[in-house]
């Protein structure tokens, strides 16, 4: 008989796979997911080399690709990338966004946690936003480990947006009171109405992460996972500033107070 904590983070994953479905329609109008300056992307592609250098025709697996605006980065420091996700409304972004760009990305339909990949595949392995949703976080970092060559990369970027501080607060509340003036549309950034925002609380409460993902927990279960050489970068002021110029005013200083970060590991 099938345990009940199976039949529950079945579930849960489900719920995550149709949220990040329906997400799919705006999630390249929003600032933060899609890049909209060259600034942006110049900060981007010099945390990319700082961790993992040039590709070089090195394989790359990009985990929850979404509509794969990483995979672009990786792709333009010359990567050979493969862009994985589960759900098919982001692929279908990726896929017709890489067309437009004449890019050659392969997309694959799959889970992060159960990639489905050969052994010992991939130099490197990326992912933006996906660690906070993580069921078994564990189990998964030792699925990306298989993955990965010997001395290959993992580099994580995410980011504990449960315990804020008390100046991210007040500058949360300040860019709610904009918005209800009509100066900020952003105050509920990612999720696009009410339904939505509470249905991301509600899978928020239920992941591993559910208390939020610091940094050094994130980096603990990667050594447990048999990574080693684990570098926890938490300056992401080069990416926040050029990222606030498409946000309103005080949102744009609450993101810069958040605790974002880099992890990268070495198998």
């Amino acid at each position: 008989m099938q345990s009940l904590s199976a039949i529950s983070n079945h579930d849960l994953r489900d719920e995550i796979k149709a949220y990040w479905s329906q997400r799919a329609e705006t999630f390249d109008s929003q600032p933060g997911h899609e890049i909209f300056s060259e600034g942006e992307r110049a900060a981007w592609h010099a945390l990319f080399r700082k961790h993992l250098g040039d590709g070089e025709g090195r394989a790359a697996l990009d985990l929850a690709c979404g509509t794969a605006v990483v995979s672009h980065l990786l792709d333009d420091l010359g990567f050979k990338v493969t862009g994985l996700d589960w759900a098919e409304p982001m692929l279908e972004r990726a896929r017709a966004k890489a067309k437009t760009r004449g890019r050659q990305i392969r997309f694959l339909m799959g889970d992060a946690e159960r990639t489905m990949e050969p052994d010992e595949a991939y130099d490197v392995i990326t992912n933006r936003h996906l660690v906070w949703t993580l069921v078994d976080p564990l189990a998964c970092f030792r699925e990306w480990h298989r993955v990965l060559k010997p001395g290959g990369m993992v580099l994580i970027v995410d980011g504990d947006f449960v315990n804020t501080s008390r100046l991210t607060r007040i500058l949360k509340t300040l860019t709610g009171l904009a918005s209800r003036l009509g100066l900020a549309s952003d105050a509920q950034h990612g999720a696009p109405n009410a339904d939505m925002a509470a249905t991301h609380t509600s899978i928020l409460s239920r992941v591993h992460f559910s208390e939020g993902a610091q940094a050094n927990a994130v980096a603990d279960l990667l050594k447990e996972a048999g990574f080693s050489k684990i570098t926890v970068d938490q300056d992401m002021a080069a990416i926040h500033r050029a990222q606030r110029k498409n946000f309103s005013f005080f949102k744009g200083l609450e993101r810069a107070t958040q605790h974002r970060y880099a992890i990268c590991a070495q198998k």
